[in-house]
């Protein structure tokens, strides 16, 4: 009897410890928090005693499991999502995470320099080669490089922009072998790689590799941007408003707690975003007062991050204002109109 016992008891462990821990093929993603960005921006000798803030927000985002699926049907402001949903296809974990975190780097630059832009401060953009997102497997560059790295040259040519990249390549046929300077964790690496054909496309021969364009900012004064566990462009726009306030005298958040979201593009224009329902729960938890809305152009049949934003807003029943922007100019003119607080 106590033999039948224990078995019973082992086999109840065994199924809660299924249901805790096995991750599912799936995600979960949740209101993350509002992250006041002061603290995470540093403008060289800038202003930093204003009253008012800019917070950028976030979502959380959790690989499923059995318990943590069945509990996101009952929760609101949780989402199921499927891996297409979140990765590209051929892509990992890592290379997700690398991606997001390029993505972050990249609004970043965007951010200062339309900030810069908008203080009639100089700035200088550096291109360094491309930043490689992630490796095909099967394909030529396949152990070869990795997710993260930056391809500085090939053959002795470095290139000033992607598509110059994509020529130098494409004059290149099945079997040729190409000489790469990567940079990996702060160290030049010398690579051989024979070309081969591409996994996604037999008919033609190349690395086998995603990439972007890779570039940086210079400015003055300098600004120093602490974001390394955030990943994603969804936070250019408030980094842009941030930066502008430590650029100039005047708390232009008139004394309120700002939020908001949208990615920001080099003319100044804001984009549209995943999650802002969720983004808009937690900024009302976390007591902010204004929410920044990209006022994305949509086709008929869909909802724009703006009217989806209302619309959670109402649900929820919060007094936080939505604000519809479409571009950087918007928000400083909505920030400019208002009444100090």
């Amino acid at each position: 009897m106590k033999n039948k016992k224990m078995i019973y008891y082992l086999i109840l462990i065994g199924i809660v410890v299924f249901i805790t821990f096995y991750r599912m093929d799936s995600y979960i993603s949740r209101p993350g928090s509002a992250y006041e960005l002061s603290p995470l921006v540093e403008v060289e000798n800038g202003d930093q005693d204003d009253e008012g803030s800019f917070s950028l927000m976030t979502i959380s985002m959790l690989n499923a499991t059995p318990a943590l699926y069945v509990y996101a049907q009952f929760q609101e402001g949780y989402k199921i999502l499927q891996p297409e949903q979140v990765r590209s296809p051929h892509e990992s974990d890592e290379e997700y995470n690398v991606r997001q975190l390029k993505l972050m780097s990249d609004s970043q630059v965007n951010a200062l320099k339309a900030a810069f832009e908008t203080a009639e401060l100089p700035y200088e953009i550096n291109k360094a080669g491309v930043f490689v997102l992630n490796v095909l497997e099967g394909g030529a560059a396949d152990d070869i490089l990795a997710s993260g790295d930056r391809v500085l040259s090939i053959d002795g040519n470095r290139f000033d922009n992607q598509q110059d990249f994509i020529d130098f390549l494409a004059g290149k046929q099945q079997g040729d072998s190409v000489e790469l300077v990567i940079e990996r964790d702060g160290r030049e690496l010398i690579e051989n790689i024979t070309l081969e054909p591409l996994p996604t496309d037999l008919e033609r021969a190349g690395l086998g590799i995603s990439f972007v364009e890779d570039k940086s900012i210079s400015t003055e004064p300098e600004v120093s941007i602490d974001s390394e566990q955030i990943g994603g462009p969804s936070a250019g726009l408030m980094f842009t408003l941030e930066i502008i306030n430590q650029l100039l005298e005047d708390d232009i958040a008139k004394g309120y707690e700002v939020a908001g979201t949208g990615t920001m593009e080099s003319d100044g224009e804001v984009g549209r975003i995943g999650g802002i329902d969720q983004k808009v729960m937690a900024a009302d938890q976390d007591g902010m007062e204004i929410f920044f809305a990209p006022d994305d152009e949509v086709a008929s049949d869909s909802e724009s991050n703006y009217d989806l934003a209302v619309e959670t807003a109402e649900k929820i029943g919060t007094d936080m204002e939505i604000v519809p922007v479409k571009t950087l100019q918007d928000a400083l003119d909505y920030l400019e109109q208002l009444q100090p607080k």
